[in-house]
């Protein structure tokens, strides 16, 4: 796979890379998906879901129980993590000085929908670092594993492909960069991230790994 030398653009995932707030997210819907009679733990929750839009986990749910969701689940699930954000959610320790410190353009693509995406950032301060610059899910056809949203944001930059880094936590985050054609760099610094995920980051494609949000300046450095 050819890159280009000189990369121009670098697209943030937010839930789990920007703020951390997956393991907030993953209780909400773990709790809301047991009144419905399916029992997962969080970390299996983890590991099968994060990365992908909520209506594909939905779908898979669904198929695998046997029965639909309530119609207002995701409008419940979705209230209720608005309101355990509020005074919980942080951002990732170190992102605003790592922001300060790199002059790349940046831009944020995650597969949360607009609103909640835009109450994550505002909560943590990080809005003003990204807007206008702010793509979803809800915005291409097909969320990750796909790589539709990356090449969504890279276009909407005036950025190629190849000229995209591309900061992930998620598998289905990897796989939807390197699908993409970009550089990914997986970010194992999250709360919600169990021993073994860097393994499981660097098979998927990633290309290199950190924890501590700091080194990315460094890191990007030597590209």
């Amino acid at each position: 796979m050819a890159f280009s030398t000189n990369p121009e653009l670098l697209i943030f995932d937010c839930d789990g890379v920007l703020v951390d707030s997956e393991i907030i997210a993953t209780a909400v819907h773990i709790d809301a998906l047991a009144k419905c009679g399916y029992i997962i733990s969080a970390d299996a929750y983890n590991s099968r879901f994060i990365g992908m839009t909520d209506q594909q986990s939905y779908s898979i749910i669904e198929a695998e129980a046997g029965f639909r969701l309530p119609k207002d689940h995701h409008e419940c699930v979705t209230a209720e993590i608005a309101k355990r954000y509020t005074g919980n959610l942080k951002a990732v320790a170190g992102i605003h000085q790592a922001l300060e410190a790199i002059s790349w353009a940046k831009c944020v693509a995650s597969s949360s929908d607009v609103e909640k995406l835009r109450l994550t950032l505002e909560i943590t301060d990080l809005h003003d670092s990204f807007t206008p610059h702010v793509f979803s899910a809800s915005q291409v056809a097909r969320g990750k594993p796909a790589p539709d949203l990356f090449l969504f944001a890279a276009e909407e930059m005036n950025t190629p492909a190849g000229s995209s880094v591309v900061i992930e936590d998620s598998v289905a985050g990897i796989q939807a960069a390197v699908a993409a054609g970009m550089k990914v760099i997986g970010f194992v610094g999250g709360s919600h991230c169990p021993p073994g995920h860097a393994e499981k980051l660097m098979e998927a494609g990633a290309m290199r790994i950190f924890n501590r949000m700091t080194a990315l300046p460094g890191i990007l450095a030597g590209l």
